[in-house]
């Protein structure tokens, strides 16, 4: 998990890496969905933004959903093999 004031920062900043699939959550609907469908593995918060009740909440739905695979793996691997070539 990573924290800043809009959390956008360190999203963008966490993308730049190799294999980082970081997101950003303003509710636990897009923590669900990110792991679930883009097996996201960073989860990014504005502190600012977020209260810390509804921050800790989208941190245990982030932990607790897997990524459902699929359909969505090829979406995962064209993301990879993008990264890939920007190295």
């Amino acid at each position: 998990m990573l924290v800043c004031g809009s959390g956008l920062g360190m999203c963008m900043t966490a993308n730049r890496f190799p294999g980082a699939r970081a997101i950003l959550a303003p509710t636990s609907e897009y923590a669900r969905l990110g792991r679930q469908h883009n097996d996201a593995n960073i989860l990014c918060l504005g502190e600012r933004l977020t209260p810390q009740d509804d921050a800790l909440a989208m941190l245990q739905v982030f932990l607790d959903t897997p990524f459902e695979g699929g359909r969505h793996q090829r979406r995962v691997d064209e993301i990879e093999r993008l990264a890939g070539e920007s190295e």
